[in-house]
């Protein structure tokens, strides 16, 4: 089978099984997991969560076995190895979903599943060769701990989590298609695009299905593989750009809770997307900025793939254009 047709399987293999797991669990859901509104919710009616049960198994099962096709035996133990911790942070999720686990224990689990991902991934070097390997591979460890617990937190309305990723996956599957990074990874961004996909649906606002933290965290760290694997092929100026969004507002969001000494581990309402609701837009239009910027960041990307010299313009423009989205959602909308 051609990469191109298999992809193609996997992408709608996955929407389709997501979208039917999805209709099976969602009386499941309704019953044993309300989310609740509180002062920090953006939602106002109970709302089941949990649907990333379907995004993270339809992926997994249609990403592996694709990947498994076009790349043979010798990739099957990073892919394994990526399903097991993927599960592993799955069931962190749900338990979590159920009663709030303690923030250290929880940590401890995330950033062993990232080093277990980091290690059987050895990706080429990524840093200038004057930074020792095991300090790159700690460095590596943190980022992807972040990377895996910013996803669980800009899951905060309707649509973001699709808005941000079915870009980000589909741009890293077109670039396996180009040749670009290695087919399992195309493989996995293809079934993972296709996932969201068919759970989009169920989320469109106003939402009937949230993600759940049984969805951000092994997405977040499915996510963060596919990103290790494109700057281990070669184009870290692309793994920068793709999720450039989802960094500036969590991070940012961060540092400014940090300087006003607020305990940065409680969830909250003061990331950059949920002040756009409170300056008067709607969450389809979030959405809606968040896709198209997306676009624009994954068209720099492939500059920057096709061309490196473009790596440190295409920064830039990203980084400029990215903050511009960020201010234009707090100012206030005139009436």
């Amino acid at each position: 089978m051609q990469p191109a047709s298999a992809y193609a399987a996997a992408l709608v293999g996955a929407a389709l099984l997501s979208a039917g797991l999805i209709r099976l669990l969602h009386p499941l859901l309704v019953r044993y997991a309300l989310a609740r509104p509180n002062a920090r919710s953006s939602h106002r009616v109970p709302t089941p969560q949990g649907g990333g049960i379907a995004v993270v198994a339809a992926a997994l099962a249609l990403g592996l076995g694709c990947a498994a096709a076009l790349a043979g035996a010798a990739a099957l133990p990073a892919l394994v190895g990526l399903a097991a911790a993927a599960i592993i942070l799955a069931a962190l999720g749900a338990a979590d979903d159920i009663r709030p686990l303690p923030a250290l224990p929880r940590l401890l689990v995330q950033m062993a599943a990232v080093a277990a991902i980091v290690w059987l991934a050895d990706p080429a070097r990524i840093l200038p060769e004057a930074v020792p390997l095991p300090v790159e591979r700690a460095l590596l460890v943190l980022a992807g701990t972040w990377w895996v617990n910013l996803v669980n937190f800009m899951d905060g309305i309707d649509w973001i989590t699709v808005a941000e990723f079915v870009p980000l996956c589909g741009a890293i599957a077109i670039a396996a298609l180009a040749g670009l990074v290695p087919v399992a990874v195309g493989a996995m961004a293809a079934a993972l695009c296709g996932a969201l996909l068919g759970f989009a649906p169920a989320n469109r606002p106003v939402a009937r299905l949230f993600l759940g933290d049984v969805g951000s965290l092994p997405i977040g760290l499915l996510t963060g593989w596919l990103l290790l694997s494109l700057a281990g092929s070669g184009h870290l100026a692309a793994a920068l750009l793709l999720p450039l969004y989802h960094v500036m507002d969590a991070t940012l969001t961060l540092l400014r809770r940090a300087l006003r000494r607020e305990r940065v581990w409680e969830a909250h309402r003061s990331h950059f997307y949920q002040r756009a609701t409170d300056a008067g837009f709607r969450v389809i239009e979030i959405d809606a900025h968040i896709v198209v910027l997306n676009l624009v960041l994954a068209g720099l990307a492939a500059a920057t793939m096709l061309w490196p010299a473009t790596s440190w313009p295409a920064l830039g423009i990203g980084l400029g254009l990215t903050a511009l989205l960020l201010r234009r959602f707090i100012t206030p909308r005139s009436v």
